[in-house]
Order: C-alpha cells, then structure tokens, then sequence
C-alpha cells in the first residue's frame, strides 16, 4: 500500500519528466507522498461573488461573474500586454495578462458568460485584474472543489515553467481523486479513536479539498497531531533508550563540602528558583542513571551558583568536575568567581585555556590525574587528548550552543566505561515548545528569578534625532563614575562598511568624550588584544567600550550601568536581550538605550517595542520565535538541529504539542520498546516517517 505514497510524481497524469524535474529541483518533490504533504498555505472562500460597482484596490481577491466584451494587444516587444474588457450589469474592469498572451488569444471567448477570480489592482484609477483565473460556464474540470480553494507557495523558477498555485492544486486534486483506499494509516486506532481523530485519508482528503469549515479544522488538528507527536515519540524514546543504556555513577551523599559552603560560603541567600533546580538536580544525580539536564536561566539569575553546588556534591562523593565555557575570558570569569567563592576550602580548582602555559599544562595534568584537582575550568582546551581525568563525574557546559556536537560528545567521553552526569547551561531564554522539541530528550530546569537587590534595567528607544539627549546622560552617567558599552552591528567580519562604521564610531566618542579613557574591540581583533581591550574595562581603566557583539557573552562589569546599543534595527530580539544582560550586574540602576533610524520595518517596531516593555528573557524569546520562526532562535541551528515542519507551528501550536508530548509518554511508559501488536504501527511509522530525518540525540 505505502507503493502509492512512494511513486515517482513524473507518472502522475498532468506532470510528466519535465515537470518532474522543476518540482523536486525547487520544492523537493519527488513522490506522490511529498506532493500530498506540500500543504496550501491559506483558503479563498469561493462561494462568494462581487459585483464589478463594490469592487476596490484594497480587496485581497475577489470572485464575479460577467462576460469578456474586446480584447487588444497594447505596447510591443518584452512590454506587450493583452487587455480586455470585461462588464457584469453593474460596470466594466481590465484584465491583463504579460504572459501566454497567445494562448489566451486563442482560447479566451469573447461575449461568453464566464467567472474570473484574483487579486483587484488600481491603475490610472481604473481597477483592473492581472493573470485572473478564467472558468467558463459548465467547466466541471477547472472549477475549485468544495467551498475553499487551497493556495499553495511557488517560486520564480516554477511560475516560469508554468506551474503556478492553481497548477499545483490541479496536479493535488488529480491525487487526491486517486489515492481512495491506498493511504496506510500511521496511528494505532486505539489512539485515534482516544484523541477523535480523522483517519489520515480523510485528513489528507480534506487538508487540499475541504467541504467545510468543520472538516478543515478536523484535518489541520489530525496532520498537525500526527507530526509532532510522531517526533516527541522519537524524542522520547530516545531518553527512554539513554536511560537504559547509560548508567550514571549515584551521588547519594550530600556532604562536608556542600554544607560547609551553603552554611558559611554563601555569597547571597539563594532564590527560590536557585533552590528549586539544586532539588531537580540533587534528585537527578542520586540515581544509578546518567543525568542530563539544561539550565536555562537568563543572565545574573545565579547559574554559576548552581553550577557550583553541583559540584560540590560531585566532590562529596569522591568524584572530579570541569566545566567548560565558550571563550578565554568567559573561562577565566568562572575561574576567578568559583575560587573567591570556595575561598577558604579545601577544593583545588584549575584553569586550563589554550594560553595556559606548558609548564602549568604538566602540572595540571599531574593533579587530573592523581585526583587532588578536584575542580577543572577552561576553554575547548579541556577535549584535548592529552587531558584525562582520575575520577570526572560531572560536566557542566556554559552556553552549550556555542559548541559543536562533537565538541560536546569528546568531553563526556573522557570515562571509559560509564558516562559523568551532564549539565548544559544557557543564557538565552527559549520557549517552552522549541525547548521540548529541541532539547527534548533532555531534563529542563528554569532559573525564573533574578536574585535581591537587582534592580530591573530600564530600555528606551531613541531616533537618531535625539542622539545630543543620549550623550547628555551618558556624560551624567560617566561624572557618577560608572561605565558604559556602546555596541555596533558587525553582522559578518567581511562587511567592510560595519567596520568603517565602528571605528568612524570610536572616533566620534573619543572626540565627544575627551575626559575620558575610550577603549575598543571587534572580532577582527587577535584574542590576546581583544583580552586585553576587555581586562582594561573591567579594571575600569576604560570608561567607554565600543564594540561589536564579541561582548554579548563575556566580561561581568558591575559598573557598567549603561548599554548604548547602535543600529538597533539590524539586531534580533535575542542578541538584544543578550547584549542588554552585560548591564545590570551591580546594585545600581542601568539603562539600555536603542539608537535607530527613523525609517525602520514594522517588524524591526515590534522588536524595539517588545525590548522597552519587558525584561522578561521568556517572553521575549516567545516574541522572537513569532517573528522569526524556530529554526533560526539561536541554538538551534547550531546544534545540529533543522525544522522541516509541514504544517504544525511551535509558536501557534503549543497545546497540540503538549498533548502529542503527553500521549507520547503515556505510550512510552506502558512500552518503552513499542513492542506490543498495538504499538508495531508506530515503530513503521517512526523507521519511515519525517521524525527520523534529524538526530534527535545529538543535543547533549
């Protein structure tokens, strides 16, 4: 049966080789199965019918019934355009075409009652429709099925050979009337009688031909349904399998090292939250299985904190930690907060990057191994081969989206035989639904509080026009002794014109602010300069740094009370939310500022307007992933993750996913291994279906 589904498109009546051809070059269609699952991406009510008099410009299509009066060629060469007139009873409009205008010559009948359809334009204050859609009267072939016609996207390359929405429709619909009795179905029937699905015939029947308002909306839920719970099943079972493959080493005393710090090394009472996650991973680690938790919490919430702590309770019980961070100066950060921190004790740490020097690297190597380093910090420096390790027990990952896969996998691959328990952290709030598809097989926990005594950043959007306003209260800022960063888009390293403008920038502010130390780095720097750019303006030798992104993760300032923040348009939501997290580390007031220029998208004012409103990392991740889709939120794409969803939408479609999440794990937890005869469907569909073509397990 699954033969129908995989028949080559070419043999379906109306597409042919070279149809063929141009259909999987632009869209990836090769089968009869991806031609069906290529779905509209909206519906024209079709029972509707305008008269010519309430017709205007502003209408998105329209629909009406007349007769075709003269036709004339106007203009020559690459130009020419056939006009013709077209009159119902109450008045006349233009139709024009600017291709097939020799095909429409022949076959156009004039004075025959006929219907057009399509979008209405106002030219020279005549309304005219270009390329409508011609049905003559009795034409049973060409008219829409049911009460909507399905729009389907196209591309420059397909309209150029002809093969248009209507045309896909047309070559759908001519599937559809085929396909009666040879869709199998993916869903056990248990399930789709429990959830009052359609059958996937019906479903994929109605999703292109819908009768009715009713069957369109039974037809999204059921498709939408199937594919995300087909991937949570994927996910899911993925954990499940992890679970049981990869035991973990069970920390189950929590001893002298954690109570001597919570009790008399505590910099500041923990949050709530703080408290909450240490319970999660406390209870995660006391288990005979590998743990593998994400930390989100956005940046000052107290991740180094627990980070720490869960160190901690890895020395309690006689096992090593390292954590590795993205950059030198984020490594070096660590190193310099977790040693004041566990000042005092008895907890050897080390700090290893690629600058470490060979004589430091052997004596490192030596305590690894001994075991008396308990603690290792560093750089990519820590999957070298040469680092090896007496007894690690817990990995802690910062900003893990800056790593690759392998990066990841050669760090927890340092045990021989069974795997340290893992802990991912990130800064870069993400919403729920990416994070329980994206990092599903993963245990999450959410830092959702900022500690005591920090005091919300105050954004405010500003023109260019107001830029003399803006010096004025970084001057007042400056006088008060803070610092400030004044950060520049440079997109890529290669566009010369961003690089102009950050050292066109650095000139102007060393002009406008001559009392004080002006300081700059970019990614063009060498790391060594681009250190020592950072190391100035933290020992606050440097009043003002300008910069380009390379400050979004890095350096903790607490004096730095003010973010100016260039261009703001040409920043996402996401960035923005990072770079305005470099403030607000102290216990004084900061302020970020977004300069733009007046002329700025709608898109880029829902972005601007979102940063002034809130501070909340979640909210604003949710607003990033409405505007730009999930596959381009930070993250993902650097895991290793696509999105190829045909029609469920992470953003719109949160309550379908927590369903198929739900009913996944139902089914997982009564059988893991989708053994029984009920479940065998599920395993086909999963060896088969789309929910396989991505790694799910390559996050952690």
């Amino acid at each position: 049966m699954t033969d129908f589904l995989a028949q080559d498109i070419k043999f379906l009546p109306g597409v042919g080789p070279k149809r063929a051809e141009l259909l999987k070059k632009e869209l990836n269609i090769e089968t009869f199965g991806d031609l069906l699952y290529y779905f509209p991406f909206k519906y024209i009510d079709r029972t509707k019918f305008y008269k010519i008099s309430e017709i205007h410009a502003q209408m998105p299509h329209i629909q009406v019934k007349g007769k075709i009066t003269s036709m004339e060629l106007v203009g020559s060469g690459p130009r020419q355009r056939l006009v013709a007139q077209f009159r119902d009873d109450t008045g006349s409009m233009e139709l024009i075409w600017f291709q097939g205008i020799k095909w429409q010559k022949e076959n156009l009948k004039l004075n025959a009652t006929c219907t057009i359809f399509g979008k209405p334009s106002d030219f020279g204050g005549k309304i005219n429709v270009v390329h409508p859609e011609i049905e003559s009267e009795g034409d049973i072939s060409l008219s829409p099925s049911g009460i909507f016609q399905a729009f389907y996207n196209t591309t420059e390359n397909l309209k150029k050979g002809f093969i248009q929405s209507r045309m896909i429709h047309k070559m759908i619909l001519n599937l559809v009337e085929r396909m009666k009795g040879k869709i199998p179905e993916t869903l056990p029937q248990s399930l789709i009688s429990q959830i009052k699905l359609m059958s996937r015939e019906e479903a994929l029947m109605n999703i292109h031909k819908p009768v009715s308002t009713h069957d369109l909306k039974n037809a999204r839920f059921r498709l939408k349904f199937e594919e995300l719970f087909l991937i949570q099943l994927k996910i899911l079972g993925l954990k499940h399998h992890r679970e049981d493959k990869f035991k973990g080493y069970p920390f189950t005393r929590v001893g002298y090292n954690f109570n001597t710090f919570y009790h008399k090394h505590l910099p500041f009472p923990l949050t709530e939250a703080q408290k909450r996650v240490i319970r999660e991973i406390r209870k995660d680690m006391g288990r005979d299985i590998q743990m593998n938790r994400l930390l989100q919490g956005d940046v000052g919430s107290g991740k180094t904190l627990v980070a720490l702590m869960t160190a901690l309770i890895a020395f309690d019980n006689g096992f090593q930690a390292c954590l590795m961070a993205p950059t030198e100066i984020l490594a070096q950060q660590h190193f310099a907060t977790i040693s004041r921190m566990v000042g005092g004790m008895s907890v050897s740490t080390g700090l290893l990057t690629g600058s470490t020097k060979a004589a430091e690297r052997a004596v490192i190597h030596e305590k690894l191994l001994s075991g008396e380093m308990l603690f290792l910090i560093g750089t990519h420096a820590l999957i070298e081969d040469t680092v090896n390790f007496n007894r690690l027990g817990l990995v802690i990952i910062d900003e893990q989206h800056r790593f690759g896969v392998a990066q990841r996998a050669r760090l927890w691959q340092k045990n021989d035989t069974i795997p340290p328990h893992v802990l991912v952290m990130t800064a870069t709030p993400i919403p729920r639904t990416l994070a329980m598809t994206v990092y599903g097989d993963l245990d999450v926990s959410v830092i959702d509080e900022l500690p005591p005594g920090r005091k919300p950043i105050q954004t405010m959007h500003f023109f260019d026009n107001k830029r003399r306003e803006v010096y004025r209260f970084m001057k007042s800022q400056l006088q008060q002794g803070r610092q400030i960063y004044m950060v520049y888009p440079l997109i890529t390293e290669s566009e010369k014109s961003d690089l102009k403008n950050l050292e066109e920038g650095f000139r102007h502010i060393s002009e406008e602010f001559t009392e004080f130390q002006v300081g700059m780095v970019h990614g063009r720097m060498k790391p060594g300069e681009k250190d020592a750019g950072m190391q100035q303006f933290k020992e606050g030798k440097t009043r003002i740094m300008v910069a380009t992104t390379v400050i979004e993760v890095g350096v903790d300032v607490p004096n730095a009370t003010v973010m100016v923040i260039e261009s703001a348009e040409r920043f996402g939501l996401s960035q923005l939310h990072q770079l305005r997290g470099r403030v607000g580390r102290g216990a004084d007031q900061s302020y970020c500022i977004l300069m733009s220029s007046y002329k700025i998208t709608n898109e880029s004012r829902k972005r601007l307007g979102t940063m002034v409103r809130t501070n909340d990392g979640f909210e604003i991740a949710e607003v990033d992933m409405k505007l730009r889709g999930p596959g381009d939120i930070e993250g993902t794409q650097q895991s290793g993750i696509g999105f190829d969803l045909k029609i469920a939408n992470l953003s719109k479609d949160a309550p379908i996913l927590e369903m198929a999440r739900n009913v996944a794990k139902d089914i997982l937890d009564k059988d893991p291994q989708l053994a029984t005869a009920e479940y065998q469907i599920l395993r086909k569909s999963l060896n088969t279906g789309k929910a396989t073509e991505f790694d799910w397990a390559v996050i952690s």
